[in-house]
């Protein structure tokens, strides 16, 4: 049995346009909407025209992390196989999920696989899988590249986006659920690293495509993606990089999170930015506990780990990139 979770806050302007596009599927599913208080008619929108989606309606928002975990937390109770997750303001081909499926099962070590995602009228890629640098920022590989084939190999890969991928129940039930303290993004990373450190491969499935509205709901309010972004940068590095590789890399942590501040600064979001670290120092204790946890079930090497991270510096930093042209032109 496979459960596609949807999660939903305010997105009625694409809601209908991304179930119709999971009704199309190839595969059978179950079609779950996770709806974290919306206020715009989408809850009424699932409940009309939609009666064989079921509907998980939440009274506030709990943002990605907890709106998809209340969803896993329904398709576990189902006893689903698999369970994918899907952008409420993305369109999926008619094959996307089977693929998917096929993937898992042609690949038993893998627990997690992801799709090819564009953006939704352009001929440019929006993620295909994830990479965490040594410098402690996520990124997805090729986003914003012209898509001309040059990421059509499937491979194993660091992490896979939630906005559309698969995952095996039974790994979910292993290593957890998402992270509700990110609330939104990174949260997916974290989990991907986590099933690496467990002994679980991600895959990238490029037959199983996506189209996505970029920052359909998330782009609606200033300030809210570099708030999260900058706590769950903080969070992720101190929960998941192994000890040797945390203390090797950590000097370059240091070094982003002081260009972050420099940046956010110029561009007028310094509260965004201490705001997130506050919350972040609040979370230590528990972010700590956590990691002690992960790191003493880790079943692969420090070493595995280090061939997987990225070792350049993210190329979605250009103006952290230009900075150390000049420094080192003057050098």
């Amino acid at each position: 049995m496979t459960v596609v979770i949807i999660p939903n806050w305010n997105g009625l302007d694409f809601l209908a346009e991304c179930l119709d596009s999971l009704g199309r599927q190839t595969q059978d599913h179950q079609i779950v909407v996770v709806d974290n208080g919306s206020t715009d008619g989408s809850k009424e929108l699932v409940s009309n025209k939609y009666p064989d989606v079921h509907l998980i309606a939440l009274e506030r928002n709990h943002g990605f992390a907890g709106g998809v975990n209340a969803g896993i937390r329904y398709a576990l109770e189902q006893k689903a196989d698999y369970i994918a997750l899907f952008n409420n303001d993305a369109v999926a081909e008619p094959n996307w999920l089977a693929e998917l499926v096929k993937t898992l099962k042609d690949h038993p070590e893998a627990g997690i696989v992801t799709s090819k995602i564009t953006h939704f009228k352009e001929n440019k890629l929006d993620s295909t899988g994830d990479f965490y640098s040594t410098w402690g920022l996520p990124f997805p590989r090729g986003r914003d590249e012209v898509d001309e084939g040059q990421y059509d190999d499937e491979k194993v890969i660091f992490a896979a986006s939630g906005g559309a991928s698969l995952y095996r129940a039974d790994m979910l039930a292993k290593i957890g659920l998402f992270d509700e303290r990110f609330f939104a993004y990174f949260e997916d990373v974290d989990l991907s690293f986590r099933a690496q450190l467990a002994g679980w491969k991600v895959r990238y499935e490029p037959k199983a495509v996506a189209r996505h509205h970029i920052g359909g709901t998330s782009g609606k309010h200033r300030g809210f993606s570099r708030y999260h972004s900058v706590k769950n940068f903080t969070y992720l590095y101190t929960k998941d990089m192994p000890a040797s590789l945390y203390w090797r890399y950590l000097p370059k942590f240091w070094l982003m999170t002081l260009l972050m501040f420099g940046s956010d600064l110029r561009r007028g979001l310094i509260m965004e930015n201490i705001h997130g670290h506050l919350t972040a120092l609040v979370h230590l204790p528990g972010i700590l506990i956590d990691r002690n946890r992960i790191q003493r079930t880790r079943t692969v090497s420090p070493a595995y780990i280090d061939e997987m991270l990225y070792h350049k510096l993210p190329p979605t930093q250009r103006s952290f990139a230009n900075l150390r042209k000049r420094l080192a032109g003057k050098s």
